[in-house]
């Protein structure tokens, strides 16, 4: 079977959200001699990006983007052992969570999906996050972009506690800060001093590549 074929089939597999078919294909690439960077990008990731263009056209709902990234990590877990010394490609790094008293994260991880999709490397802290985790893990991580989600009213407050310790830690000027969840807005965004908003994971997306100065066209 042709090389195409193959990873048309793993394309397929994320797609249909269907671990087992991935796990298959993607070990049948692996032994066909295809590079673990191409089936990751002509394979796994552009079956995750069909996935989001049918989410974003109303086609597939949150069950059919959580089936189809978890088909896709099935499919980096069979390439991870082989990619010792080789670097993926990453529009940028994101470092997400929801903040500490906080423990709504479908919202966040809607975001983290779609951006995933469009190329971003992402490291999820989950819910509940002091705001010294995150100063550690940007220290850790070092990401390009801060997504601090919040849906509560009395935890909108958690944002811009880690916005002044970032300040405080010297990391403000390294790292763009991008906020959301039901009660923000802008006016509370520029209050805090955060560098974007975004009101839903779309519009998350091209926040995250107007923050890193790419085109949003």
């Amino acid at each position: 079977m042709a090389d195409g074929e193959i990873l048309q089939r793993i394309l397929e597999g994320v797609r249909e959200g269907d671990e087992t078919l991935v796990t298959e294909w993607t070990g049948k690439a692996i032994a066909a001699g295809i590079e673990p960077l191409v089936v990751i990008n002509d394979g796994l990731t552009k079956g995750i990006q069909a996935v989001g263009t049918l989410f974003g056209n109303g086609t597939y709902f949150l069950p059919d983007l959580l089936l189809g990234a978890k088909a896709m990590d099935a499919g980096i877990k069979v390439i991870e052992p082989l990619m010792a010394g080789k670097k993926r490609e990453f529009l940028g790094r994101v470092l997400m969570g929801t903040v500490q008293g906080d423990l709504h994260e479908i919202g966040k991880n809607i975001v983290i999906m779609m951006l995933k999709t469009a190329g971003f490397e992402v490291l999820d802290l989950g819910v509940d996050v002091p705001a010294q985790r995150f100063i550690e893990q940007t220290l850790e991580f070092k990401p390009d972009i801060i997504g601090i989600s919040a849906l509560l009213t009395t935890t909108v407050g958690r944002q811009k506690e880690i916005v002044e310790l970032l300040q405080e830690e010297g990391l403000r000027g390294k790292v763009k800060v991008m906020i959301g969840g039901a009660p923000i807005n802008q006016n509370w965004a520029d209050t805090i001093g955060a560098d974007g908003y975004a009101e839903d994971a779309t519009v998350a997306v091209e926040v995250a590549k107007r923050l890193l100065g790419m085109s949003v066209g």
